[in-house]
């Protein structure tokens, strides 16, 4: 299907807060329970319409165990959004959201665009951390902050095209050179732009089309 652009999408945090439930509700519109751990990185990828134009967004979720992090690094370039998640009910994954910032802004495009979330929303009896704690250390860091459910969905597609707009209007601004692949952004096959910014070598995958 012909997009304006695709955007790529890295989610990241500690193993267990719902990264692939958060990904398999945004493309699939449904809720895993008992979800295996990642192992790695999956993929996955959806359309969405921001101001009238077709986005793709290519969405890797990347496994939150200590022993991949070296693997998630190298997915941190060339991602233009990260969602940034955390347990509501888990204080300790809200303690390390530090940790995981870091690693972000070491190696990643300085203009990515982070959302930060804190998931299962749902269990508010069960809650660890206040949403105006995630509210605060989203300000301190400059962050987008939204709470969500990948059980209910409440706020998921909220989070999603969010950051998706996020992204679009630092496009408008000229903060993202879009015809730099590396900043996560891609020019589609359907883009008034696509003549005069891409290469000829850039329609080696089949006329700009991706994954």
């Amino acid at each position: 299907m012909a997009y304006a652009y695709l955007f790529k999408y890295i989610i990241i945090g500690d193993t267990g807060v719902g990264k692939s439930c958060l990904l398999l509700q945004f493309t699939d519109k449904r809720f895993q329970p008992v979800h295996d751990l990642t192992i790695g990185v999956e993929f996955g990828a959806r359309m969405v319409s921001i101001e009238g134009k077709q986005i793709k967004l290519q969405i890797w979720d990347t496994a939150g165990q200590e022993s991949f992090r070296s693997i998630t690094r190298s997915y941190y370039r060339g991602a233009a959004g990260a969602l940034l998640v955390y347990d509501i009910t888990r204080r300790d994954t809200f303690d390390h959201l530090a940790s995981w910032l870091e690693d972000a802004r070491q190696h990643s495009s300085s203009n990515m665009v982070i959302m930060l979330i804190g998931n299962k929303s749902d269990l508010e009896s069960s809650r660890q951390v206040s949403k105006e704690e995630g509210e605060q250390f989203a300000k301190e860091h400059g962050l987008i902050f939204m709470e969500t459910s990948a059980k209910t969905a409440d706020n998921v597609e909220e989070a999603f095209i969010g950051t998706a707009q996020q992204i679009n209007e630092m496009i408008k601004k000229g903060v993202f050179d879009v015809s730099n692949e590396a900043n996560g952004i891609k020019i589609g096959p359907q883009n008034p732009n696509s003549g005069a910014s891409m290469n000829p070598n850039n329609g080696q995958q089949g006329g700009g089309m991706c994954c």
